[in-house]
């Protein structure tokens, strides 16, 4: 069984173009996708860790930092994240695929491993640590089989299934797949160290800054330390908003609503609730 981690990574972001090639630690020359990548590759399960990145000449740079740090690459698709995942699977004969996004640079290897070793422990085509708030968002981590990634492949027809890749097995049609839901006992979810925006990226450099001069491969736990000891950091992007996963214009429409109340847009929440109410009379 041959287990690889597939990092997706591409420059054309809409909230912070070229995130993933900003220094970190802040100043150095070292870029936020190349911290992803080695602390990925010091998961004692897989045997493959692999770029996925798009055709576009603008995403050269990308193949310039797996060339750096000796990683094989595949190209594919801009939009359709899921076809670049598969192919990329059948290129390097996967067996089982661990999705990690490139703009995690706090991702932790040994939560990893424990998210692969509950995957086969449980015999689940498609294992998560998100499902179930718990972990800090910037930890997630999905093991999916190839058979599961192929069939969502295969039969997704929505956009938003092919843009995020797993949604078709554990939101579109979770009855057709053993689904593992994988969490811890403490729920640390409202900490957020993943890459959107410049206020993101600021709190990641204060992370950086606190621990990676004295280990440069922190764990969660030390991060978890940094928050106990410097809870200020958190109100650095507090306000940053996690974009979801909405299968209709009704969602998006209640997603809506949310943006309203922080905006004070009191006339357009009455708005859209009107519209709401008309179409499920």
């Amino acid at each position: 069984m041959k287990i690889g981690a597939v990092i997706q990574a591409r420059t054309s972001s809409s909230r912070f173009p070229k995130k993933v090639l900003q220094s970190l630690p802040y100043g150095s020359n070292i870029c936020v996708l190349q911290q992803d990548i080695r602390r990925v590759k010091k998961s004692e399960f897989l045997d493959e860790v692999i770029i996925a990145t798009t055709v576009n000449s603008e995403d050269d740079e990308i193949v310039r930092v797996a060339i750096d740090e000796n990683v094989p690459y595949f190209r594919g698709s801009l939009d359709n994240v899921l076809e670049r995942y598969y192919h990329a699977s059948v290129e390097f004969n996967l067996d089982v695929v661990v999705r990690i996004t490139s703009d995690c640079p706090c991702v932790d290897w040994t939560i990893i491993d424990k998210v692969i070793q509950s995957h086969i422990n449980s015999d689940a085509d498609y294992t998560s640590n998100s499902l179930i708030e718990s972990f800090p968002r910037g930890i997630d981590c999905e093991v999916i089989n190839f058979q599961a990634l192929e069939k969502a492949y295969l039969n997704a027809t929505e956009t938003y299934e092919k843009e995020h890749v797993t949604p078709y097995i554990y939101k579109s049609h979770p009855d057709d797949f053993k689904i593992n839901k994988y969490f811890e006992s403490k729920n640390n979810s409202d900490i957020r160290i993943t890459l959107d925006t410049p206020q993101d990226y600021a709190l990641l450099c204060v992370i950086y800054n606190n621990l990676y001069y004295e280990n440069n491969f922190f764990t969660l736990s030390d991060i978890l330390d940094l928050f106990e000891r410097k809870p200020w950091i958190k109100y650095i992007n507090e306000e940053v908003i996690q974009k979801k996963v909405c299968n209709n214009l009704d969602e998006e429409l209640i997603e809506a609503m949310n943006l309203c109340d922080i905006q004070d847009l009191n006339r357009a929440k009455k708005f859209i609730e009107g519209h709401l109410e008309k179409n499920n009379e």
